[in-house]
């Protein structure tokens, strides 16, 4: 991978300093950061140029890279900055122009307790096999909280992890366990390919960045059922939609066969979402289901709907519902109100777990002076929200301004 333009890592570094977690560039508009889940442009800084933009693209890609941009139209790809950090990023073409959208991956694996993840996600990483699926929308943390997993594993588990990514975007380092990370396109083929020869490469836990097709979604649920613990994400809102999902990528005849597999299978969902606090930054909050017996009956039956109320009813169990968590987060003094109204579909619910969540904080605060609840009080941000400021940028070689 070829070194980054200096304009370009003028503006990661101050993406990164300024706790964005993503950069835009196109052109036609000046370089925009995401701060907080809000796009803020970068103050002083001219529109970007056309030849601008195609140079900090073309400077981050291969020959094979650019082969597959120039195909395909778009490419994703990762890269790292050194004392900067890592970037997962997607080059593309948008009204003729190249585009560049980076994400910003910190070189440092926050732990699960500074995320404030549920303590079930521990019970999780310690089933001996099944699969275990984190959910959420785009940008909502999955990426962080599995890294996060993974990390834990890594560090307590004399196993061997096999990860399959596109693109590899945390860096795991060996330590009590053994870690393999393969990138799609450059150490295999495809998702499906990694998969397929996984159970050649003797994995424990086999972490697949995301299941996307009937395929991927049959192959994860095979080494599952035989003896590896999987890791997998899905874009849904929450466990019930997660499973739909799963099931209806089948065809019908299909259906009650996977919908067995599935029940036998399937071990926890945790779904999550991001949401602005009130200190600045962003605080995730997490709904959280493990598969028990019931649960399993209801995905068997293909009765994932009913699915919530045993969410509701499973706190022994460490389960969760969205709406515990915000209420909880209210409590804590985290977020707003009316954040986590808008974070809910049922806000009416928000309301009805408040006065049980503030019982809850006043008892846990009795117990341990200073902890504000069991799970999810980290944060995913950092300092309060405000216009990142514009790097010391280095005059381009052998270009304008661009005004």
């Amino acid at each position: 991978m070829s070194n980054p333009d200096p304009m370009l890592e003028a503006l990661l570094r101050a993406t990164v300093d300024s706790g964005a977690s993503d950069l835009h560039l196109t052109v036609g508009r000046p370089a925009t950061a995401r701060r907080d889940g809000v796009l803020v442009s970068f103050e002083n800084v001219p529109v970007l140029t056309t030849d601008e933009v195609d140079r900090m693209v073309y400077s981050l890609l291969d020959d094979r890279k650019l082969a597959e941009l120039n195909e395909d139209r778009q490419v994703d790809f990762s890269f790292g900055v050194p004392e900067v950090g890592r970037f997962r990023a997607n080059a593309f073409r948008q009204r003729g122009n190249l585009a560049l959208a980076l994400r910003v991956v910190p070189f440092r694996v926050r732990s699960l307790e500074e995320l404030g993840a549920p303590s079930a996600c521990t019970t999780l990483l310690n089933k001996p096999y099944g699969i275990v699926l984190v959910v959420g929308p785009t940008g909502s943390g999955k990426s962080t909280t599995l890294a996060a997993m993974i990390d834990r594993i890594n560090d307590t588990k004399p196993v061997h992890i096999l990860t399959i990514e596109d693109p590899v975007e945390y860096t795991h380092h060996h330590k009590t366990a053994m870690v393999n990370q393969r990138e799609v396109g450059t150490d295999v083929g495809s998702f499906n390919d990694g998969l397929r020869s996984a159970l050649r490469e003797d994995p424990d836990v086999v972490l697949l960045g995301e299941m996307r097709d009937l395929d991927s979604i049959q192959i994860s649920l095979s080494l599952a059922e035989t003896g590896h613990l999987v890791f997998a994400t899905l874009h849904t809102n929450d466990a019930a939609q997660a499973l739909d999902r799963i099931i209806d990528v089948f065809p019908s005849e299909r259906r009650d066969q996977i919908q067995i597999m599935l029940a036998g299978a399937l071990q926890g969902v945790i779904s999550q979402r991001l949401l602005p606090s009130i200190g600045g930054g962003r605080v995730a909050a997490y709904e959280v289901m493990v598969a028990n017996e019931a649960i399993r009956n209801l995905v068997r039956e293909g009765k994932s709907r009913q699915m919530r109320n045993m969410i509701a009813t499973g706190a022994g169990e460490g389960m969760q519902t969205i709406e515990m968590d915000l209420a909880r987060l209210v409590a804590a003094g985290l977020i707003t109100m009316e954040t986590a109204m808008e974070g809910s579909q049922y806000p009416k619910e928000v309301q009805a777990q408040l006065a049980t969540a503030r019982a809850q904080l006043h008892a846990h605060s009795t117990l341990a002076s200073g902890q504000a609840g069991s799970s999810g009080s980290g944060t995913y941000g950092g300092a309060p929200v405000t216009s990142p400021a514009a790097p010391p940028l280095p005059a381009p070689v052998g270009s304008s301004n661009g005004g």
